[in-house]
């Protein structure tokens, strides 16, 4: 399955609202899509996206932070698993299970301790902290070939900055979903983060 590189964060989604929203994003052309376990019934809604949506999207989970976590995802069907730091038992776990692997990472150190532990991507978060300064210096010494996300503070107003430092892609969090968000609003900001996503990627 080919995706574009932008991952759809759905923090506090609900398991009532996932199969819209995700239907929402996969139709604006977003189909990477992220549950974080610290939303309400996570597992729920990642095995309710993985088993009705499986065939159009890659379903996974954000803010793993253990091995008991990891293996949680696997069992409800998710494909790629997200962690706020660089953890190597969860990465390396993570690989074992034959899932992708995107974790966290804010210096040199971290980035180098993931690629050693298999990582599929690096995460760049928060990526306002860092700025695109911040990560272009960084992707200097990184593999070429690996892929890195601009997470947290990355929109379409600034994927063209992203984009030059050396991203890959994008993680988008509040800007994708908020609680409360019905599916057209996610529809309408999905369209427009695609928009700019392809442009850029055109540029």
């Amino acid at each position: 399955m080919d995706h574009r590189h932008i991952i759809a964060i759905l923090r506090g989604i609900t398991p009532n609202e996932t199969l819209d929203v995700c239907k929402a994003l996969i139709a604006a052309g977003i189909t990477m899509i992220e549950v974080p376990l610290n939303s309400p019934d996570a597992l729920t809604s990642i095995a309710l996206a993985s088993n009705t949506l499986g065939d159009e999207a890659a379903i996974g989970a954000g803010t793993v932070l253990s091995k008991k976590h990891v293996w949680a995802v696997s069992d409800a069907g998710g494909t790629f698993v997200v962690s706020p730091d660089t953890n190597k038992q969860v990465i390396e776990e993570t690989v074992r299970l034959q899932m992708l692997s995107y974790p966290g990472v804010f210096t040199p150190t971290d980035a180098f301790r993931a690629i050693k532990a298999g990582a599929t991507g690096l995460k760049f978060f928060p990526a306002e902290v860092l700025g695109p300064k911040g990560i272009k210096a960084m992707k200097a010494v990184l593999p070429p070939e690996l892929p890195v996300y601009a997470v947290g503070g990355a929109n379409p107003d600034n994927f063209g900055e992203y984009f030059a430092a050396g991203c890959t892609g994008f993680g988008l969090g509040t800007y994708i979903y908020k609680p409360g968000m019905d599916a057209a609003q996610v529809a309408e900001r999905a369209a427009a983060a695609v928009a700019a996503y392809d442009a850029g990627k055109a540029a």
